[in-house]
């Protein structure tokens, strides 16, 4: 579909066939036409993804931090999506929970601590599809970053891992109850490893979202990846937004896997970018890619990559902005102390000054409060 495709046909071949639902659509039956496609326009405004909810103040990927973020401004929730050995998609940064949740303290689940190789990273732990879905609802989600954020802390051991189902019916409710429609933008992690073994992700996102009568132009939903063979995939079934995640190094591991030579850094050259647009509406860089930083973390100028983006037809929503001095660059920081906020209001408004269409925040009434303030100046 639509142009040369960045990835061998053997891999994308490789992908299962939508199998898992009578509900689910033939090959091409959810096919975008190029007028479904969102192009920028410049009067549009800025959205807020509430990156893993408002982990800033819950711990992330559990209902209470997608609800703060919803009812302190953001557009959209993030879902991280992984599965469960029993293929029931649930929301987790990473596969691996044992800096998430409480399973280290299960004694029972000890036998289950190993080590796997993860896009080609050795990493030890606990991990999703080795628990049914009944098991991991016995533990409870803790704090990431408690160094950072101890108040987040006072939450560990409340709120169980949600699965997708329960994401999309808390976005409902609570579109309801607010009156305005909460967005969700569910990230596909690891694709090429679930789907080594026998896990594959992408027909269960495209079977909840046809359930949930969602694969439509209008559903207010964007599907995200690293990876690219699935995004051109899921572009044949879906008919929501597709965002090409990009990295600041390295390549998309499906490349590695089929020896594509390319980087992430092709990607996001003019021709990358066009060719991106073939199935993609989002490009989401990091944000350092857009607004480099040099060998004392102070802002340097900016780079074209949102012009080149907006020229393809692409949007741009970057990542992530969080409130504290450890995460901002040199020029906003207030202090030495890492878990103090720095100004990210001013760093805000010089994501905003580049153009970007959207972006992912930690704590997202922060950024829209800021676009509210930047909006009036804009115009």
């Amino acid at each position: 579909m639509r142009g040369i495709a960045l990835l061998c046909t053997a891999t994308v071949a490789a992908l299962p066939a939508l199998a898992v639902s009578s509900a689910a659509q033939p090959d091409n039956a959810a096919k975008r036409p190029n007028a479904e496609r969102h192009h920028p326009k410049g009067d549009e405004t800025i959205q807020v993804f509430g990156h893993r909810g408002a982990p800033g103040y819950r711990p992330e990927h559990t209902l209470a931090s997608y609800e703060l973020a919803a009812r302190t401004g953001a557009d959209h929730i993030e879902p991280d999506l992984v599965s469960t050995k029993d293929g029931v998609l649930v929301a987790r940064h990473e596969n691996e929970i044992s800096g998430t949740t409480d399973v280290a303290e299960h004694p029972e689940f000890a036998d289950r601590r190993t080590t796997k190789v993860i896009d080609g990273e050795e990493v030890t732990g606990w991990f999703t599809e080795d628990f049914t879905l009944a098991e991991l609802k016995t533990l409870r989600a803790t704090e990431r970053l408690p160094e950072l954020r101890q108040r987040n802390t006072v939450y560990d051991g409340r709120f169980e891992i949600p699965t997708f189902q329960e994401v999309i019916e808390l976005k409902r409710e609570l579109s309801h109850e607010l009156g305005r429609r909460i967005g969700i933008v569910p990230e596909i992690k690891h694709p090429s490893y679930f789907r080594s073994v026998g896990l594959a992700i992408e027909p269960r996102v495209v079977h909840a979202l046809n359930r949930n009568g969602l694969n439509h132009p209008h559903a207010e939903v964007a599907v995200q990846s690293f990876e690219v063979g699935n995004l051109r995939w899921l572009d044949r079934r879906l008919r929501v937004d597709l965002v090409q995640l990009v990295w600041s190094s390295g390549a998309p591991y499906d490349f590695v896997e089929s020896g594509d030579p390319r980087d992430y850094a092709d990607m996001v050259t003019p021709a990358g970018l066009r060719e991106m647009s073939e199935y993609a509406d989002w490009v989401a860089p990091v944000s350092t890619m857009i607004l480099p930083r040099d060998e004392e973390g102070y802002l340097t100028e900016p780079t074209s990559l949102v012009a080149d983006a907006h020229e393809a037809g692409l949007r741009v929503v970057t990542y992530t902005v969080r409130a504290e001095n450890a995460f901002l660059p040199a020029d906003f920081r207030t202090s030495e102390v890492d878990s103090a906020y720095g100004d990210v209001f001013g760093f805000l408004r010089a994501l905003f000054g580049t153009g970007v269409d959207a972006v992912f925040a930690d704590q997202p009434d922060i950024a829209h409060h800021a676009r509210q303030e930047w909006e009036p100046h804009s115009a």
